[in-house]
This record gives structure tokens, C-alpha cells and sequence, in this order.
């Protein structure tokens, strides 16, 4: 399936490739792939890379060993580490200027413990898998920080504000079926198959044209930031200047194709 395999970072990431799909996997194990600064900055790099990478059209983002991911590391936190520099955090910020400007789309496929900033690392995916072990918390106000990558405003869109609130008021953990019935993940998996159907569901995401895959995406993930009215006037000015461009000669072969593939 992947033809090329790279570690990063001293192997905190390895990125995988092959069939139009790569996979990002967070490697610290040990410390239940804990956010440290080079990792952080191995993802940034691989997320810009893969955006403009004409062989990769989906992306499966997930985490080694017992944790997708705890979040930041706050040993590291402690040393002074320059994460919390003024400006990092925020949409602004590296860490989300890469998830947000990366033009494909992401699976989360949440395998373990995503917690805290690693809460919003999942959040920051185009959508989820989790596996049935996968456990969710917002433990911010617990160790005494407050989300700076999305959290506060992108849980209470996905789960409901009251909800929210409980979630991250309390800092209590809840697991995969309860993600699920909220409308946090898309999927619950075993814990064996997870990788195996979120790379399916990458696959099938690539065969999609990648012109109007990428800019579904973008309209999507912006109109969800905006008002309906005007998103459906951005979605009209881009279809109109979209679909009055394109090349119809070859729409008949691949609805056939589409149509053999649900036939099946």
C-alpha cells in the first residue's frame, strides 16, 4: 500500500505514502505521543508538504501505541519551551495555520486517549474514527490552562453548548459510543480495524477529482465559520466561476464508473 515510509523529528512522526493516501503517525508511545515541540513542528511540516503534494489526495492522521494523543507536553511546558509564545496559539498560529490551510482532507482516526490538546489536534481533522478503547477529555481547566486551538468554540458547534460545557467544566473523561451518539465521531471501530477503515475511507476519498474534492473542503470548512446566508453567496460566486469552467467530455465515463462502484 505505501511505497514510501519516513521518520521525522527522530521518528516522533512517520509519514507514510503510497495509492494517492498518507498516513501521519505520532510516535511517542512512551509518553502517549505527548506534543512536544519538535513533534509539533515535524506535523506543521508534513501537513504544508502533503497540502501541495500532487500524489496525495487524503490524509489519515492517528498516534502509536495507547493514545492518539495526551497533548502538550507539559514536562517540556514546564522548561519553557516557547510553545506559549505569544502568537503560536490561535488560528494564527502555526499549528492551525497548517491544519486549516492544508487543502486535503483529514481523518482522525483517535485510537486512544485524546485529551486536552490532544482533544483539539482531533478536533482540527475534517472529521473522526474512533476506536470502541478511544477516550475523550478536556482536562484545560484542571491543569489550568485554557484551549487556544479551537476547542472552546469548535465542541460546542459539533456536540451543543450545554454539553460542551459539561465536557470541559468538569474535565471528565467518556468514551467512544458516547462521542458517537454526540455527533464528535462519524465511526466507531474495533480496535483492530481501525486504521484498516480509516485508510479505506482515505482511499475512497482519493478517487474522487481532486479539483473539486479540495474545494468542497475549503468550502465547507469556511462557510462553517460563517453565517448560512452568506456562505450559500460564497458557494454560488465559486460554482458559478467552478462549473462554468470545466471540461464535461469526461463526466459520462466516470458516472458509469460510480454507478458500477454502487452496484457493488
Amino acid at each position: 500500500m505505501f511505497n514510501r515510509v519516513e521518520e521525522i523529528a527522530d521518528g516522533q512522526l512517520i509519514v507514510s505514502q503510497g495509492e494517492g493516501v498518507a498516513l501521519l503517525e505520532l510516535n511517542r508511545p512512551d509518553s502517549f505521543n505527548a506534543l512536544s515541540v519538535s513533534l509539533l513542528d515535524a506535523l506543521v511540516a508534513a501537513l504544508s508538504t502533503l497540502s501541495e503534494d500532487p500524489t496525495v489526495s487524503a490524509i489519515v492522521l492517528t498516534g502509536r501505541g495507547k493514545a492518539f494523543s495526551v497533548g502538550v507536553d507539559l514536562k517540556e511546558l514546564a522548561s519553557g519551551n516557547g510553545l506559549m509564545e505569544s502568537g503560536e496559539l490561535g488560528p494564527g498560529g502555526s499549528v492551525m495555520r497548517a491544519f486549516n490551510g492544508c487543502q486535503k482532507p483529514i481523518i482522525g482516526a483517535v485510537n486512544g486517549f485524546a485529551v486536552t490538546g490532544g482533544f483539539e489536534i482531533a478536533l482540527a481533522c475534517d472529521f473522526l474514527y474512533a476506536a470502541e478503547s478511544a477516550r475523550f477529555a478536556d482536562t484545560h481547566a484542571r491543569v489550568g490552562l485554557i484551549p487556544g486551538w479551537g476547542l472552546s468554540q469548535k465542541l460546542p458547534r459539533l456536540v451543543g453548548i450545554n454539553r460542551a460545557r459539561e465536557i470541559s467544566f468538569t474535565g471528565n473523561y467518556f468514551g467512544a459510543a458516547d462521542a458517537e451518539a454526540w455527533g464528535l465521531v462519524n465511526r466507531v471501530c474495533s480496535d483492530n480495524d481501525l486504521l484498516a477503515e480509516a485508510l479505506d475511507t482515505a482511499h475512497q476519498i482519493a478517487t474522487a477529482l481532486p479539483e473539486a474534492l479540495f474545494a468542497i473542503k475549503a468550502m465547507m470548512n469556511e462557510g462553517w465559520e460563517d453565517t448560512l446566508g452568506h456562505a450559500l453567496v460564497m458557494e454560488g460566486e465559486r460554482s458559478n466561476a467552478y462549473n462554468s469552467s470545466i471540461d464535461v467530455s469526461g463526466m459520462a465515463e466516470r458516472l458509469s464508473t460510480l454507478k458500477a462502484r454502487a452496484r457493488k
